[in-house]
């Protein structure tokens, strides 16, 4: 069988492109671990490799930025069957501000909007950490301001299961699967500015079982498929401050530590099944160059 991996950044993306070539290495070397033939575009115009590749393929996955990704996924969609997120939950979770606003009319707890003070800045649609710092100063086009909550950064790695019909993708009531706890590795900047610069998997904080159930209701409640991460910040409650519907750089580390393959987990989850845990061995510090150390 043939799979689609439609990684965007390595070719496009100078900023993005080492995080997005560490994740497709992964991916790849899962899919053909597990007997896929995988399928890569070349660097010409991206959707319209997509939409030439994807007809002789029997399932595809779209890795982009965020603010791209339900572009990408809706073509992919077209002309063969998703192992990611569906196309309008990608789009509704590239706008941070609606997200958020969904989250808290749901009872999940997020930095409130600032107006003035130490806040953090955050591109509306933005990727990682591209463009957030921490400012007194003004919120530029395109931008909000949160917030700023003191506290430990982790995120959460998940599989959410779903089930293809005729037109739609909809929530099996099968809970999303846990990969693994991980610790951001976050750097400010003199100017304020943020980097993220890798982290450590799997790791278990104190609250672990409040992270893991606060990252599994953020899922639900957004309709999340397919592979996602949940980034919190741990303070006086669990806050999710950003909400990724894709493959994230913690699958570098992850895949270093887990059993399982991900491309197995990610078929199955695709058609509403997938294990109820994975099994971890160890644990890695991770960079976003793609390179593992194990601890």
């Amino acid at each position: 069988m043939k799979v689609l991996l439609a990684e965007y950044a390595s070719r496009h993306d100078p900023a993005l492109a080492p995080e997005g070539a560490a994740m497709l290495a992964i991916l790849k070397k899962s899919f053909e671990n597990c007997g896929y033939e995988v399928v890569l575009p070349g660097s010409g115009d991206f959707g319209a490799e997509i939409e030439l590749l994807a007809p002789a393929c029997d399932m595809g996955l779209v890795i982009a930025p965020d603010h791209l990704l339900a572009r990408y996924t809706q073509i992919l969609e077209q002309h063969t069957h998703n192992l990611g997120c569906g196309f309008m939950t990608a789009a509704l979770c590239a706008n941070k501000v609606q997200t958020e606003k969904i989250l808290q009319a749901h009872g999940v707890p997020v930095p409130a909007i600032a107006t003035s003070g130490k806040r953090m800045i955050k591109p509306v649609k933005g990727c990682g950490a591209l463009g957030v710092r921490v400012s007194e100063g003004p919120v530029g086009d395109g931008e909000f301001a949160q917030q700023f909550i003191e506290g430990e950064h982790l995120s959460v790695s998940l599989v959410a299961s779903r089930v293809i019909g005729d037109a739609c993708a909809y929530f099996t009531g099968k809970p999303p699967l846990v990969l693994a706890v991980n610790h951001q590795l976050i750097k400010q900047a003199a100017d304020g500015s943020i980097q993220y610069l890798g982290g450590e998997t799997p790791v278990h904080p104190a609250r672990e079982a409040e992270i893991i159930e606060m990252a599994k209701k953020t899922i639900i409640v957004l309709g999340g498929q397919g592979y996602c991460g949940v980034d919190v910040v741990v303070a006086d409650k669990v806050y999710v401050v950003d909400v990724n519907t894709r493959i994230t750089t913690s699958l570098v580390g992850i895949a270093a530590c887990m059993k399982e393959e991900i491309a197995d987990i990610l078929v199955e989850a695709s058609k509403g099944g997938g294990p109820n845990e994975v099994h971890l061995a160890g644990s890695v510090r991770f960079d976003t160059q793609g390179k593992v150390l194990r601890l």
